[in-house]
């Protein structure tokens, strides 16, 4: 069950910021939107590139009054080895957010996402300040996510919850949106006869 429009099941968890172990509250973070990201496991193949791809944009995730927060159930010290293991040698150098330590897998588990062999998918979820899930995405563990679609998504989501519009298909900040409204969304199709944006 999707877990879109309800509340974001909360957790404390040991995490590991900056290379200090640290107790980490999702309720901490109300007032900010949360992108919380599940990973497979630590000192892997497609998980790094992920974690510090998501590390680098995360001025521009911060521009948006956003705080990310990744998951996995590997131990903190797990988290703090691989964090001082240089990117160079697989390993993810500094990284500017958290990284919360699911050992015992109860937020894998509340979140939907633990798999069987005891690790998570690959899981991105978006909370909005007041505490409520409006996105999720959870995938196999071949493919790696990708962060400007995660920051198209969050901009599209900010912007329906400000001005009320929706977002078509393929939206970027700029282009046109739509009234939910069956003649006024007519303005749209109009000004886009093909159906969307290209």
């Amino acid at each position: 069950m999707s877990l879109v429009t309800k509340q974001a099941p909360l957790f404390k968890e040991i995490s590991v910021v900056g290379k200090e172990f640290k107790d980490v509250s999702l309720e901490s973070y109300r007032g900010k939107w949360v992108v919380l990201f599940f990973y497979p496991l630590d000192f892997t193949f497609v998980c790094p590139t992920e974690i510090t791809a998501l590390s680098d944009a995360a001025p521009e995730f911060a521009k948006r009054n956003a705080q990310i927060v990744g998951v996995s159930t590997d131990s903190k010290f797990s988290h703090l080895a691989w964090i001082n293991t240089p990117r160079t040698e697989g390993g993810l150098g500094e990284i500017s957010y958290p990284l919360v330590a699911d050992f015992t897998k109860k937020i894998s588990e509340d979140y939907g996402v633990l798999l069987p062999e005891g690790m998570a998918l690959r899981a991105t979820f978006v909370i909005d300040p007041e505490g409520v899930v409006q996105f999720e995405l959870i995938h196999a563990l071949g493919i790696g996510r990708n962060v400007d679609e995660v920051l198209r998504s969050l901009d599209a989501l900010q912007f329906v919850a400000k001005h009320g519009e929706v977002c078509p298909a393929g939206w970027t900040p700029g282009k046109d949106t739509m009234i939910p409204d069956p003649e006024k969304k007519k303005e749209f199709f109009k000004k886009n006869p093909a159906g969307h944006q290209s």
